[in-house]
C-alpha cells in the first residue's frame, strides 16, 4: 500500500487546527506542519499529532511556504491540506479505499473542494476538482511507438471524495493585500494569477478594492500593445482587464472612460459582466427601461467570464427591481410590471450555482 505525507502550512489557526488533523491524520503516514508566525497555541496543537513541526518566516509568498512544507516529505504521496478543512465520515472511508487501491501511476489524485456561498470568494461553480494529492518523485516515461516522445503531462485522477471547506471568515482582504503586493513587486506574474485577481474582484471585492486595483489592470492594457488580434482579445489577459476597468469607471463617474471601456469590450468578447456595468449605469441615471435591455442580456443572452453570478442571479435581481421602479412611474401597465417584478425575483431566488459536472 502506497504511504502518504501531509503537508501543511498554518498561522494561527488554533480555533480549527485540531478538527482538520482529528478527520486525517489516521490516513498518513507521517505529518508536516509549518507555521509561518503563529502566536497563539497552534503548535501546541500540532503537537498532539505530530514532532514534525518546522518555524518557516512569511515572506508574503504562499508558494514558497508550501514549497518548503514539501521538502520535508519523504512518503510516496503529499497531500496537501489546510487548517480549515474537515474530512468527514463517508470522504474518510473513501480516503481510505483511495489509499489501499491507488496505482502507482497516477501521478495527481483530485478531489472536490466544497465551500459554503456566505464564505465563497473565488469560485464560480458549488464544488470543484483541485489537485490535492501528488506523488512526491515522478518517473517520466517515453510514449508512442514511433515519433516517440517523453509524456509531459501528469496523470491525474478525479476521485469521488469530497473535502469540506468551513473557515471561520472571509480571506478577501488579505488575498487582496497579497495581490497588491505580487503584482507591484515587479515579477513575472502567471495568466492564472492575474485571472484569479480579477475574479476575486468581481466576486468579493468592495469599491475601494477595484480602485486599488486600477493601476494593476491599466498596466495590462498598456503592455497588450493593443493588439487587436482574436487571440490576444479573446482568452487573453485583455478581457478580464476592461471588466476591471469598466467597473473603476463607473466607481468613478467617469462616463467617457466607462463606455470606452464597456463599447471596447464587445470588440473581444461580449460578457455578462459588460452587460451588468451597462444595466447598472443606466439604472443609476434614472433609465430603468433601458439597463432592462442590459440586464436581460446578461442573464440570458451573454455568459461570465469572471463571476458566473452575473449572468445568474444578479441580472435577474436587478431586472424586479427595474420593473418594481418602472411599476411605481412610467410603466403604461403596472400590473404588468409588478408580474415581471415578481417573475425574475423568484427566478433570481431559484438560481444555483452550477455544479462542476455542469461547466
Amino acid at each position: 500500500m502506497v504511504t502518504f505525507s501531509l503537508c501543511m502550512i498554518v498561522k494561527n489557526e488554533e480555533a480549527v487546527l485540531d478538527r482538520c488533523l482529528a478527520s486525517i491524520a489516521d490516513l498518513m503516514d507521517e505529518i508536516i506542519i509549518v507555521d509561518t508566525g503563529s502566536t497563539d497555541r497552534t503548535k501546541e496543537i500540532a503537537g498532539h499529532y505530530t514532532d514534525r513541526i518546522y518555524d518557516f518566516p512569511w515572506q508574503n509568498d504562499f508558494s514558497a511556504a508550501r514549497n518548503f512544507s514539501f521538502s520535508k516529505a519523504t512518503m510516496d504521496y503529499i497531500y496537501t491540506a489546510d487548517a480549515d478543512e474537515v474530512l468527514d465520515h463517508e470522504n474518510h472511508q473513501r480516503f481510505i479505499y483511495l489509499k489501499k487501491s491507488l496505482i502507482p501511476e497516477i501521478e495527481i489524485v483530485q478531489m472536490k473542494y466544497i465551500t459554503s456561498e456566505e464564505f465563497n470568494t473565488v469560485m464560480n461553480i458549488r464544488n470543484e476538482y483541485r489537485p490535492k494529492l501528488y506523488k512526491r518523485l515522478r518517473q517520466f516515461r517515453w510514449i508512442d511507438p514511433i515519433h516517440e516522445t517523453v509524456q509531459t503531462q501528469p496523470l491525474i485522477f478525479d476521485s469521488d471524495i469530497e473535502i469540506l471547506h468551513l473557515p471561520q471568515s472571509v480571506h478577501s482582504r488579505r488575498d487582496f493585500d497579497l495581490f497588491l503586493r505580487a503584482f507591484g513587486d515587479g515579477r513575472p506574474i502567471s495568466d492564472k494569477l492575474h485571472t484569479m485577481y480579477a475574479r476575486e474582484l468581481f466576486i468579493s471585492g468592495t469599491d475601494e478594492d477595484f480602485l486599488q486595483a486600477q493601476p494593476v489592470f491599466m498596466q495590462t492594457i498598456r503592455t497588450s500593445g493593443e493588439d487587436n488580434s482574436a487571440q490576444n482579445n479573446s482568452n487573453g489577459r485583455l478581457p478580464e482587464a476592461v471588466c476591471i476597468l469598466c467597473r473603476c469607471m463607473r466607481i468613478q463617474n467617469k462616463t467617457a472612460d466607462f463606455f470606452k471601456y464597456a463599447l471596447r469590450s464587445m470588440t473581444y468578447y461580449p460578457c455578462s459582466e459588460i452587460c451588468c456595468e451597462l444595466g447598472q449605469y443606466f439604472y443609476d441615471n434614472g433609465d430603468p427601461e433601458e439597463a432592462i435591455r442590459w440586464y436581460y442580456c446578461a442573464a440570458y443572452e451573454t455568459s461570465g467570464i469572471l463571476n458566473v453570478r452575473t449572468n445568474g442571479n444578479l441580472p435577474l435581481q436587478a431586472l424586479s427591481r427595474c420593473y418594481e421602479q418602472l411599476a411605481q412611474s412610467s410603466c403604461d401597465s403596472p400590473e404588468t410590471c409588478l408580474h415581471l417584478a415578481e417573475k425574475y425575483r423568484a427566478e433570481a431566488l431559484s438560481w444555483e450555482m452550477p455544479d462542476d459536472s455542469d461547466m
